[in-house]
């Protein structure tokens, strides 16, 4: 019982705050549907915020490289730090061509996983639910393969697609989640 005496408190504060939930959850869907208005300008965004946080990143760990007592280490933190700055920066001069390569990248690896996926299914198949593990695996994978069959072109847009469903996913999510917390205990 004392874990239920330490969510109680927690549950509270959630349900005093609904609002913001909901809030947050139309301000993120509305953001969704816009970035699906404009996919191209989704896509250039999400790619300029990527360049940004791997920049950042690249600098919190080249500031850590320092602090390192060991050459051996400090030069791996020096690598890895460098390899995130010059990332980050080919993304923020770059975000088409960024864009190019992280949409082959994406397309690549669903196909991957899609494969993956079956191969899972096919090792399952004494259980009861592998069929629904090859359909999501057929679907990743051919999700992978209109990607890549429609690179570089796909790179304009699939970025901000994602994003723009992700957010709406997200969204609705949030929203839920607060009108859930609205409710009565």
């Amino acid at each position: 019982m004392a874990f239920t005496s330490d969510v109680s408190p927690a549950l509270g504060e959630f349900r005093s705050r609904w609002g913001w939930f909901v809030g947050l959850g139309i301000l993120m869907m509305a953001a969704g549907f816009i970035a699906l208005m404009s996919v191209f300008m989704a896509t250039i965004v999400s790619v300029l915020i990527v360049g940004w946080m791997m920049i950042l990143s690249g600098v919190v760990e080249i500031v850590h490289g320092f602090q390192m007592k060991e050459w051996g280490r400090f030069f791996l933190w020096m690598i890895i730090g460098g390899l995130y700055v010059v990332g980050g920066i080919f993304a923020v001069m770059n975000p088409l061509l960024a864009s190019a390569v992280l949409t082959l990248l994406l397309g690549t690896f669903l196909i991957v996983a899609g494969v993956f996926r079956i191969v899972l299914a096919m090792q399952m198949r004494t259980g009861s639910h592998w069929v629904w593990v090859v359909l999501s695996g057929v679907i990743t994978l051919l999700l992978g393969a209109i990607i890549v069959f429609h690179w570089p072109v796909s790179s304009l847009y699939t970025l901000g697609i994602f994003l723009g469903i992700d957010l709406i996913i997200a969204g609705a999510s949030w929203l839920s989640a607060g009108l859930a917390f609205r409710r009565p205990a």
